[in-house]
């Protein structure tokens, strides 16, 4: 097990941690794009990129620069409780008529875990394609396009969650 701590002092929920920059989402983020490019039903355009908040905000974002797309929306899903997984529930729904059945409508997220949040998601937009950057097995049937697959006992620290401090030096202080 790692000896990494949480913030508050707890360890990790996960015994792997992989730490991914600024620098590594937006690569990734991009390879995403690039990935989706032309696969639109539309002759190859999408409609549409709606973000699943918060973690799919910066993917979103920089898949809708990349691919040209200008309209974006959001889906809040709330699916956990201070690092606990709960039941998946919508918050805030994007606009009904841009939706529909989810036709061209090009979904994004940081990561599918469990794959609760997606599975929603494709009962609300059956025809939406469902993107994420990091995929872990459990979740990825629910995903159409991902990135990078990580193991299910990894916990992915995003640099949105985190904060940059003073480190000890391994041998100690002089």
């Amino acid at each position: 097990m790692s000896d990494e701590r949480l913030p508050n002092g707890n360890r990790l929920p996960h015994e792997k941690g992989f730490h991914v920059s600024w620098d590594q989402i937006h690569r990734d983020s991009r390879a995403l794009a690039w990935r989706l490019d032309g696969e639109g039903p539309d002759g190859g355009a999408w409609r549409a990129v709606v973000a699943i908040t918060r973690g799919g905000m910066a993917p979103a974002m920089i898949v809708s620069r990349e691919l040209g797309i200008r309209t974006v929306d959001t889906i809040s899903v709330k699916s956990y409780d201070h690092q606990a997984q709960s039941p998946a529930k919508v918050l805030k729904a994007p606009d009904a008529e841009l939706m529909g059945d989810g036709t061209g409508i090009l979904v994004v997220d940081d990561l599918v875990d469990s794959g609760k949040t997606l599975e929603l998601v494709r009962a609300l937009y059956p025809n939406a394609h469902l993107a994420t950057v990091y995929a872990k097995p459990k979740g990825r049937p629910m995903v159409d396009t991902y990135i990078t697959e990580v193991s299910q006992d990894t916990w992915i620290f995003f640099p949105w969650d985190m904060a940059l401090q003073y480190v000890e030096p391994y041998r100690g202080r002089d």
